[in-house]
């Protein structure tokens, strides 16, 4: 059966509080999607933010960001008086440090107002619901510093549990209420969505992040020195998005100390994401076949060596361990055909991109990747530019043979951004997923990350409100509609 979907980050919702909650803009987009016949919410990685406000270096791979927590579900349990706005002069981007300053003191008084019950002392005795909790605590504690720099015993602690957690107390309190908080929230939004006929596809990156809770209480898992600190990292080499590869620093997996244990770390983490999600994306997927293993003294991404990984080994145990497991392949980029054997061995969806897919080199515009149904198709993706923001890209005689090639299609009225949607859902893919901003035909200022580079404006941008989004999903409804019906 064909499906549409929508590829948008939570962060990016209205609200009244400078980033988006799970609250009532959430449902609010929900019913936005369901009546206009999109059956599929992606969204970003939900895990608390790390270095540069990335997704996709979390302090965790369970715990959810506290930033997305709704004030007004909090008031409406009676933890706090009211819900304030947030003052901004830019309501159509997210400030993260200013909105995490501004909410925390909101977030400790519901904290302070809060009553344990039994289902919340279950949720807090949880391993990893512990160690995050004691995670933040300490990192709090040390100045936001990585825990590389923590005193000795603070460092030790998942493997020694030794030490004075007294004067620590009240903030792993804190932090197991705002987790326990964040799942009940999500789960209500899930909930929700399923009795729309919306299907949430999540998003897990295939690395963690050195700074985080599962290095931190799970070393053994990666290649690291006696001191802890990562000997290789990841990343890929140069390609489209950076002439000198990314670095993206995060530490290799010890893979065989993973299948000693049953790739026990794998099974948590995409056991737990399961209970959150309806579909996962596995982020970086090739790497499950070959991945690029970089010496942490490396300045760059150039100098490394592909490697292979057990992928068949941790699939077929994941399959295995947890039942209905649905998984969605990143298969972008120069791969070798392994990866390919990999990913169809499974029957995994892969993804094609239509900025990619598109080839308006030569004499007249080809798609130059095969059109397949076991597959997902974008437009974008969130390391894309935004459509618009890609046309105006390319040369006066590039747009005009794209034209030319979109009416040969059939595509021959409406704006080109209206018209490459339409080229999207029109395909034989499954499954055609749009990022809104390519929907609301949105510029260079509404695009989502740019690859290579780190801090603002990267995972900023969010709607003011849902007038514009309304419109244009409307306006689309009918192609969509179509599209489920062939």
């Amino acid at each position: 059966m064909k499906e549409t979907g929508i590829l948008l980050a939570v962060s990016s919702l209205p609200s009244r509080t400078g980033v988006g909650e799970l609250g009532r803009p959430a449902y609010e987009w929900i019913d936005l999607l369901a009546e206009n016949g999109v059956s599929i919410w992606q969204i970003l990685p939900l895990n608390p933010t790390g270095y540069g406000n990335s997704p996709y270096q979390p302090y965790s791979s369970c715990a959810g960001d506290e930033l997305y927590l709704s004030l007004e579900l909090l008031v409406e349990q009676g933890l706090l008086p009211e819900a304030p706005e947030f003052p901004t002069d830019h309501p159509g981007r997210v400030d993260y440090e200013a909105v995490r300053a501004w909410k925390e003191p909101l977030l400790r008084a519901a904290c302070a107002a809060f009553q344990p019950d039994e289902d919340y002392n279950a949720f807090a005795g949880q391993e990893w619901v512990k160690n995050y909790s004691v995670f933040r605590a300490f990192k709090k504690a040390n100045e936001g510093r990585c825990w590389l720099e923590w005193p000795q015993w603070q460092r030790d602690w998942p493997k020694t549990r030794q030490g004075d957690l007294g004067k620590f107390a009240e903030e792993i309190a804190y932090h197991s209420f705002l987790q326990y908080q964040f799942l009940n929230q999500w789960k209500s939004v899930r909930e929700y969505a399923h009795q729309k006929g919306v299907r949430i596809m999540g998003d897990v990156p295939f690395y963690v992040g050195v700074d985080s809770v599962d290095v931190w209480a799970g070393r053994e898992n990666f290649l690291l020195d006696e001191d802890g600190r990562p000997t290789f990292i990841a990343g890929v080499p140069p390609d489209y998005f950076s002439a000198t590869g990314q670095r993206w620093g995060n530490p290799i997996y010890n893979w065989d100390k993973m299948q000693q244990d049953g790739f026990a770390f794998w099974v948590e983490r995409i056991g737990y994401n399961q209970k959150l999600f309806d579909i996962i994306r596995i982020d970086h997927f090739r790497a499950f076949d070959t991945y690029w293993k970089i010496p942490a003294s490396c300045p760059t991404a150039m100098e490394g060596e592909w490697l292979e990984a057990p992928g068949y080994a941790v699939l077929d145990t994941l399959y295995e361990k947890i039942p209905g497991l649905e998984l969605v392949a990143e298969d972008l980029g120069d791969l070798r055909p392994q990866v390919l054997e990999l990913r169809d061995h499974y029957h995994l969806k892969g993804m094609k991109v239509l900025e990619f897919a598109l080839d308006t080199s030569g004499k007249y515009v080809q798609d130059i990747e095969p059109n397949r149904q076991q597959q997902i198709y974008y437009t974008g993706t969130h390391d894309n530019a935004t459509l618009l923001e890609w046309y105006h890209s390319l040369s006066t005689a590039q747009r005009r043979k794209l034209r030319r090639w979109l009416k040969r299609q059939g595509f021959g009225t409406g704006s080109v951004v209206e018209r490459l949607n339409r080229c999207a859902l029109a395909s034989p893919a499954e499954w055609a997923i749009l990022p809104l901003q390519d929907i609301m035909e949105l510029d260079d200022d509404a695009r989502m990350n740019t690859p290579g580079t780190v801090g603002s404006p990267n995972w900023e941008w969010r709607m003011n409100d849902f007038n514009r989004a309304a419109r244009t999903l409307g306006a689309l409804r009918l192609d969509i509609l179509h599209r489920e019906k062939t």
